[in-house]
């Protein structure tokens, strides 16, 4: 027989401090009962963004290397599509993963292509142009990149971005400027070793 369970004791100086500093606490105090409003409009966070759906694959075709087909993407952005019950030809900006290798930059790439074709309003950057691979934490923050994004109507530049590769429409890639763009959907992508790939949709929200 196990017995598991958790427990934890922050109601201490130094923790009740680091939750006021991060403004994580509720000032409800004269109603405690309803100080806890999870996705609820009046608990007071600003909504920047909608958070739409997504999707998970894994294809496992290499340890390292993505799928030549880029099967494992394409199938991702079509599940994440379905999911969220967002129109393909409503998506305008996408967050690449592109973590400028030459084989994976191309298979998502084309990836992008087949689920999306050529669609002339489509713009794509990459944000580990500017700030490399952070790993474990790229999917995070370059799903905040895309969420300012929606927020400023800025889409941040492709720096270094001098010779385009072969076969990639580079009218479709945000150039070393920023560039304007009022999105309408967003997609962020975020792929790792073992063919693990994720796609997560955005929008700008609106209130009901």
């Amino acid at each position: 027989m196990m017995l598991s369970g958790g427990s934890d004791a922050p109601i201490i100086p130094i923790g009740l401090g680091g939750f006021v500093a991060c403004n994580t606490l509720s000032e409800r105090n004269s109603d405690p009962t309803k100080a806890s409003r999870p996705w609820d409009a009046a608990r007071g966070a600003k909504i920047y963004a909608e958070f739409l759906g997504g999707s998970f694959t894994c294809d496992a075709y290499h340890m390292t290397e993505p799928h030549p087909d880029g099967t494992g993407i394409t199938l991702c952005i079509e599940k994440a599509l379905s999911q969220s019950g967002v129109a393909r030809e409503d998506v305008n900006y996408i967050n690449a993963h592109a973590t400028s290798t030459l084989s994976g930059d191309i298979n998502e790439y084309e990836a992008i292509i087949r689920c999306f074709g050529e669609n002339s309003e489509l713009k794509i950057n990459s944000t580990k142009s500017m700030i490399g691979h952070l790993l474990g934490a790229s999917g995070a923050v370059e799903a905040v990149a895309t969420v300012k994004a929606i927020q400023t109507g800025w889409l941040h530049p492709n720096i270094n971005l001098e010779n385009p590769d072969v076969g990639v429409d580079k009218n479709m890639l945000v150039g070393g400027t920023k560039e304007r763009c009022d999105i309408k959907v967003a997609l962020s992508n975020s792929f790792g070793f073992g063919g693990h790939n994720s796609s997560i949709l955005f929008a700008p929200y609106k209130d009901q």
